[in-house]
This record gives C-alpha cells, structure tokens and sequence, in this order.
C-alpha cells in the first residue's frame, strides 16, 4: 500500500511544532525543510523528522493540486443522493466513491443520505455522471445542483483546530 494513502492514526498526538509545520506547507507546499526550520527556529532534521512522520500516519499526503477550471473541468455540481432502502447506503457510497468525478462525498442527515460534489467537463459530462449514479442499485433518487461559480476552493485552515483566526 502507498503510505500516502494510510488512513491517519487516531491516537497520534500532535504538538504544537508539528502545526506549525502543517501550515507552513499549507501556505505553500514547495517550501523547503531549511526555510520552515528558520521559520520555527527548529533544527532541519527535527522539520524533517516530524514530516515524515506525519506522512506515515497519514496526516498528509503529498498531491499536486491543480486549478480545475485551468485544466478543463467546467461544470460543478452538488448532488443530493436518496438511498433506498437505507441498507445500501454504503454500499452506494464505496461505488460512488471511485467514480473519478468526485471530488467530495459524505453521508449526511436530513432529507437525503448522501452529498456529493463533482467536477466535470461539461453538462453533458455531469449528465453521463448522473446517469452512472442513477443506475446503481439502492439510489432511489438524485437532486443536482449546479454550482455557476466558485468562490473559494481549499482545505481547511489547520490553525483552527486550535481557535487561531
């Protein structure tokens, strides 16, 4: 197995230092160990250290994110997954999980049972996708949403785990 894949160990403790190297990376994920040690004024081999462990226990992973809209997907959509009967709803999510659209999935509560957001190339493309969903036993119903334009794409700032704003 990829050890950029391993799920995040939950009894991983976390200090402070290992934050501050989270976001650094966040804010640009090119910096060097040399800089975010001079930045933290830590040792490079402690930076180091403390990186690789966090790309072992799956903290984060190593990725090259690219502008969506720049590469050729230009249709976003929210789609609103009805499973019936509640039984399948994993069995539902793991398909939809490896469509390659997806770029956000989570089971919800409310009116439907599982979220969905993708990125395609176009409307016809999104249309394709819903039929693939559609066709997946247990999905009962699916409501879409298109999103127009988007304001903001990114991860979560890691200094709100601790209240930083």
């Amino acid at each position: 197995m990829d050890k950029n894949k391993l799920p995040a160990k939950k009894d991983m403790i976390m200090d402070e230092l290992d934050f501050s190297i989270l976001s650094s990376l966040q804010q640009d994920g090119r910096t060097s160990f040399t800089v975010i040690a001079e930045k933290l004024n830590v040792s490079v081999g402690t930076v180091r250290t403390r990186f690789n462990r966090l790309l072992e226990e799956g903290v984060i992973t190593i990725v090259g994110r690219v502008d969506p809209v720049k590469v050729g997907f230009n249709c976003y959509a929210h789609v609103a997954v009805f499973v019936r009967p509640a039984t399948h709803k994993e069995a539902v999510a793991k398909k939809i999980a490896k469509m390659p659209e997806v770029s956000f999935l989570a089971g919800t509560s409310g009116d439907y049972d599982l979220e969905v957001d993708v990125m395609c190339r176009d409307n016809d493309h999104l249309q394709d996708f819903i039929n693939k969903v559609a066709a997946i036993e247990g999905v009962h119903q699916t409501k879409t949403a298109i999103y127009f334009k988007v304001y903001k794409y990114a991860q979560p700032d890691v200094g709100l785990v601790h209240g930083d704003e």
